[in-house]
């Protein structure tokens, strides 16, 4: 059964493809990306005000460091962003050398790594990966990924998630939770059937994950054993990332996107791309900072 669940919209300024949201406790402030135009939107929740910045390139994944600074994952590397003037410095370079491929979806693990996602801009076969930044470097932790999606860990650490969309399969890593790196190989999880696809996911305090399944219009949430337990509708077909966000982290905002939408499939989709909360009758957990050494 499709729940309906009390829901409104935080951004109407659609997005053609909304990924990457992700929200800072201390300041009461969500940040996601428009991956395609190299946008990132900041929105206080206390007072409704929206900004929007232009990146320059495309970016998908953002890490708070501390309250002056962010990492963002863009389509060439890692770069620091000052908040105070929106300064971006390189990092390190990520697949830079390779321009057929851009960043995808992103999460910080508990103990500050960083897991970030590759993908080929047309979805090529096998052309992407996933990475961890740990301690001020980077290192592949998983090659021939097709569209890397829902990279997100349990409360306690010791479980990574990720799934390849094209691949319609959820998996489930052992992880050591003092670095958030692995420590045995990637088992299924789930095999995801029926309509639309695995994309972003987010894992809440009692360890379900929470999917937006992309084409679909909904979020699935599942047990930490890949049972589904639970769908909310979003009122946008192409739903792609959740984050918990609110002082109680007990709303979910989840974008969305209009990519590959033609005039007749956006006129019968009218809010795609917008950016929406919804109530979960759950809780988050706060994102943790990201160590850079």
């Amino acid at each position: 059964m499709m729940e309906e669940v009390p829901t409104s919209v935080l951004s109407d300024d659609p997005c053609h493809l909304g990924e990457g949201p992700t929200y800072d406790l201390s300041t009461d402030t969500a940040w996601w990306f428009d991956i395609r135009e190299g946008r990132l939107f900041e929105a206080h929740l206390g007072s409704g005000s929206i900004r929007v910045h232009a990146l320059g390139r495309m970016a998908s994944g953002l890490g708070r460091i501390d309250a002056a600074r962010q990492l963002i994952v863009a389509e060439d590397g890692l770069y620091i962003r000052k908040l105070a003037d929106g300064a971006l410095t390189l990092v390190c370079p990520l697949e830079a050398d390779n321009p057929a491929t851009r960043s995808n979806d992103a999460r910080v693990h508990q103990s500050g790594t960083f897991w970030i996602g590759t993908m080929g801009r047309n979805a090529e076969a096998g052309a992407g990966a996933i990475y961890a930044f740990h301690r001020g470097k980077i290192s592949m932790l998983f090659p021939r990924i097709t569209i890397p999606n829902s990279i997100c860990f349990s409360p306690d650490g010791a479980t990574g998630y990720f799934a390849d969309t094209a691949r319609a399969v959820l998996y489930a890593v052992p992880l050591d939770p003092e670095t958030g790196l692995p420590r045995g190989e990637p088992d299924v999880l789930l095999r995801h059937t029926g309509i639309g696809g695995l994309d972003g996911s987010v894992c809440d305090v009692d360890g379900q994950i929470w999917n937006a399944c992309w084409g679909a219009g909904r979020i699935d949430v599942y047990s930490p054993q890949g049972e589904r337990l639970r769908s909310l509708r979003v009122p946008a077909k192409q739903s792609s990332c959740p984050a918990f966000v609110g002082p109680d982290l007990s709303r979910l905002l989840v974008t969305s996107a209009w990519q590959d939408m033609d005039a007749a499939a956006r006129a019968a989709d009218p809010q795609a791309g917008c950016t929406f909360l919804l109530q979960a009758s759950a809780r988050g957990r706060a994102e943790p900072d990201v160590m850079l050494a």
